[in-house]
């Protein structure tokens, strides 16, 4: 019978130690058979042709060699190796390439979060945040940079937190990841940021005789740190980027990502948050006041701009597992601690996950053409545009992607700290007639040859009933102004008669 009990007992143990991997593994599948939807932004179509760039001159950018108003103007790419990788993959495998190096990073993302809150509650309440988090980071899951940092970042916070529920401090065999970090996004700088209050949180949890050690460990764990960051193509230079698109105030609230939470609607945001509130309301869950000062920060991260939920959704529950799983139940209290199943059964668990997905990654992408978003890829209009000849072009902001990629310098793109505060605020005010002065002050003073812009745009519209300006081309995503001084304009403005 306790041979039985001990079988029964390691068959269990193989399970959950089996649990993080088989979320992985649902993730990447899930990810895969939606892999369209991480082509939406148009983002990813410059990240590619930036990496592409990069491989062939074999050197990191140093100036814009992409539009016409910024032209030679200093930008660097915090971003690099993640570009590089993308564009790698591109060439290998088409757009299923960013697709699947993407769901792979995801994947590996849920994989380490798992395990990590795996270790220390319960396997339901780690199902849980895993369904949260996938929940809240959805509308983020793209073929960008950001999404292959994201494993680096739950191991890097993963890590500091272990050490300071351990009342240690961390080992310097975790800097490597933070050399990694800063060569694929500059995210990285809020892993240098986080050391100072957990370590803060470690030092005041310790004995009394242990603080001061204890408080010089971490210190010479944050220098090195800092250090190891800079061991990238632009140094220091990488951390006052990060900075600098941080401080383009007014214009970041014109990009979707950027922008505050609306709570118009009620969401996946909305619904977390008042989860959380209601748990410790409800079970009178306490945090120690650094932690408390971690959340409220995270939280104040996500209200302030959509992108930063992503953050909060991952780092989150890495900081709060430890004193939760003392006073809900962690995984020791119904004996869901380390798992002691065999090795071998491990392997098997680990070969039959990389044939799955080798096996469904080869049939679906076989069967199934990856590309990008129609709204974001204006091909047809496009095409019309290269064949009149014109070089100053100016374009609606998620057209940017799309021009660079096909070899023809937009106005505006999606690198927003290279244009700067005024000039992205300024566009999007006219792109959106508010007034009107100011998109016919933009198209004389940048010598604009034609507009290409969305069919539905204001501007668009407008357009249609100006003298100077004929429409060459127009679709359901994209419409071309041509400008010639002796057109006259066709369609007439529509006027609805006051009542």
């Amino acid at each position: 019978m306790t041979i039985l009990t001990a079988d029964s007992s390691d068959l269990a143990g193989a399970r959950r130690s089996a649990l993080p991997l088989w979320i992985g593994v649902a993730v990447y599948a899930f990810l895969l058979v939606a892999g369209d939807r991480l082509l939406n932004d148009p983002d990813s179509l410059w990240q590619v042709t930036l990496g592409q760039w990069i491989i062939d001159h074999r050197t990191v950018p140093q100036t814009d060699v992409y539009s016409f108003t910024m032209a030679g103007q200093p930008w660097i790419s915090t971003q690099w190796l993640s570009q590089v990788l993308l564009a790698a993959s591109y060439q290998l495998a088409g757009w299923a390439g960013p697709v699947v190096l993407s769901a792979a990073a995801l994947a590996a993302t849920f994989m380490l979060y798992a395990r990590w809150l795996g270790q220390r509650l319960r396997g339901s309440t780690t199902l849980v945040f895993v369904a949260a988090a996938v929940a809240l980071m959805a509308p983020h899951m793209l073929a960008r940079p950001h999404v292959l940092a994201m494993p680096v970042m739950v191991a890097w916070v993963g890590a500091l937190m272990a050490a300071a529920d351990r009342r240690a401090a961390p080992s310097f065999w975790l800097l490597p990841l933070m050399a990694l970090w800063a060569n694929l996004h500059g995210g990285f700088v809020l892993g240098i940021a986080l050391v100072a209050p957990i370590a803060l949180d470690a030092v005041l949890a310790a004995a009394p005789s242990r603080r001061l050690s204890l408080l010089l460990r971490w210190g010479a764990f944050g220098v090195a740190a800092l250090i190891v960051s800079c061991a990238n193509p632009y140094g220091w230079h990488a951390i006052l980027a990060s900075q600098r698109i941080l401080s383009l105030g007014a214009a970041l609230a014109t990009i979707g990502e950027w922008a505050p939470v609306n709570f118009s609607r009620i969401g996946a945001f909305e619904v977390a948050l008042l989860a959380g509130f209601g748990l410790a309301l409800w079970r009178g869950v306490t945090l120690p006041p650094v932690r408390i000062l971690l959340l409220l920060g995270l939280v104040h991260m996500a209200l302030s701009a959509n992108r930063n939920i992503e953050v909060l959704a991952l780092l989150a529950p890495l900081i709060i597992a430890a004193p939760l799983a003392r006073q809900i139940g962690g995984a020791e209290a119904r004996g869901e601690g380390p798992a002691r199943g065999s090795a071998a059964g491990s392997l098997g668990a680990v070969a039959a996950a990389i044939a799955l997905t080798l096996g469904g990654t080869l049939a679906f992408a076989s069967l199934h053409r990856f590309a990008p978003h129609p709204a974001n890829s204006p091909a047809a209009a496009v095409t019309e545009l290269k064949k009149l000849g014109v070089q100053r072009v100016f374009n609606d902001y998620d057209f940017g992607g799309y021009l660079i990629a096909n070899g023809v310098a937009p106005f505006i793109d999606g690198r927003t700290e290279l244009y700067g505060e005024s000039f992205v605020v300024e566009q999007n005010a006219a792109v959106r007639l508010k007034p009107p002065e100011k998109l016919f002050r933009l198209l004389a003073d940048y010598n604009i040859d034609a507009t290409l812009l969305r069919t539905e745009d204001a501007a668009t519209h407008l357009l249609d009933h100006i003298d100077g300006w004929q429409k060459v081309y127009s679709d359901d995503v994209a419409t071309i102004h041509l400008r010639r001084p002796g057109a006259v304009h066709s369609v007439e403005p529509k006027v609805t008669p006051a009542k």
